[in-house]
């Protein structure tokens, strides 16, 4: 069996048995968010934050009989201490969904380490660490830019653009194409794996499943090539690293490589397009920025914290009266890093936009052993995408308010953003 046989054969055995105990997805109109909530309906997407700080005061943990069963916190302690907590909750699944990957998954899972339990989470993360860190992230900060200033360039002649499709979406993908050695051109396609796996949990598991199964198909593709050709990247060092003095299993590099596409894109990508956002319709805080580009990093910090885009997931693994609440097993938990970091118990203001906010120890790269190995890369990717963006378009508005459009599910951000830079 040759090399890419194995990845093969091994990656696609490994998503069979991922499909897990599937359960009816409900979705439509909530009748109470205390009782019946769910992150995909339009007016959470919209603008979630009067319903977290709603469900804080009156219900903090909230729960939901869609999906099969779940519980939403909603103050920061509680969020924490579940994240922390990896004897209790399972990260075997990450995206709430309408199936869940079967026990013995743990503690590897499909897309490690975010989806890993200890104690195999800390060698998976470890491995991936000497391509984050600062210094390796500064070597990736000239393209970034000169990318940057090419998607401005073709803005020429143009009123009004939209700065989702055409400017934040496309900084991730070139940055995390370029990290594993994919071809640049098929940025278009990793927009359509965001959307088949961050945003289609409300399809029917089989059809779920079949687009999931486009995104690893791709993969497969370029670990052929890489077996074949290979090359100084990420692909190449993940198909011969080892770990405990064994290579990583076939199923273990696709799934890597998986979360690295597509957590890498959509994070940065919203993150990108809400400080824009921000920054297009708060004409006070656009103008300090261009007048003060040194605030810049701290205004970014506060970007983070209050437009967090990242809601991640959990398993209950065995019955439990936790916080006031009978939790089942296999019972999901969404940790809503947004909510938060809008928690008053936690921030001052913390509904408000405070671009020099001092102190800011937001939880928007999460908590505990799963808190992003990228955020240095991220943090670079929104920071130039925004000097570049006030050195060469200072003035700026929203177009239409009306025809802002934010995603649903567990990655929030703007998904059209018509704004006006004529």
């Amino acid at each position: 069996m040759t090399a890419d046989d194995r990845f093969s054969q091994d990656v696609w055995n490994e998503r069979e048995r991922q499909l897990g105990e599937r359960s009816e997805i409900v979705t439509g109109q909530v009748s109470d968010w205390a009782t019946d909530f769910s992150h995909l309906e339009p007016e959470w997407a919209a603008d979630p934050y009067p319903i977290q700080e709603e469900l804080r005061q009156r219900c903090p943990i909230a729960h939901t009989e869609r999906f099969g069963g779940g519980w939403l916190p909603t103050r920061h302690d509680d969020i924490a201490a579940i994240a922390y907590d990896t004897e209790r909750f399972s990260s075997r699944a990450i995206i709430m969904s309408n199936y869940r990957p079967p026990r013995e998954l743990a503690p590897v899972g499909g897309a490690p380490p975010i989806s890993s339990d200890p104690p195999f989470h800390h060698g998976a993360r470890k491995l991936l660490l000497p391509a984050f860190t600062k210094v390796a992230v500064t070597k990736q900060e000239p393209a970034t830019r000169a990318f940057c200033h090419s998607l401005v360039d073709a803005f020429e002649g143009r009123d009004v653009v939209d700065a989702a499709h055409d400017y934040a979406q496309h900084i991730p993908m070139r940055v995390i194409s370029d990290m594993l050695g994919f071809p640049p051109e098929d940025g278009p396609q990793f927009r359509e794996f965001v959307e088949n796996v961050l945003e289609g949990v409300n399809l029917p598991p089989e059809e779920r499943v079949a687009r999931i199964s486009q995104l690893f198909e791709y993969l497969l593709v370029q670990i052929r090539d890489h077996v074949e050709n290979p090359r100084d990247d990420l692909t190449t060092y993940l198909i011969n690293a080892e770990l405990d003095g064994h290579k990583l299993e076939p199923s273990h590099v696709a799934g890597t490589m998986a979360l690295l596409l597509i957590a890498g894109i959509d994070t940065t990508w919203s993150a990108i397009g809400a400080s824009l956002w921000h920054l297009a319709k708060t004409p006070d805080d656009r103008e300090r920025l261009v007048a003060e580009p040194g605030l810049l990093p701290t205004a970014m910090e506060e970007f983070l914290r209050a437009y967090a885009p990242v809601t991640m997931a959990r398993l209950v693994k065995e019955d439990m009266h936790w916080h006031g609440v009978d939790m089942k097993a296999e019972d999901w938990v969404l940790l809503s890093f947004p909510a938060a970091n809008r928690d008053p118990a936690q921030f001052d203001r913390a509904d408000e936009v405070v671009i020099d906010r001092e102190v800011n120890r937001h939880a928007a790269f999460g908590l505990g052993i799963h808190r992003c190995v990228g955020s240095h890369l991220a943090r670079m990717e929104l920071r130039v995408a925004l000097e570049v963006w006030l050195e060469r378009i200072p003035a700026f508005t929203l177009a239409d308010p009306s025809a802002v459009t934010w995603a649903a599910g567990q990655v929030r951000g703007p998904r059209t953003l018509p704004i006006r830079v004529g």
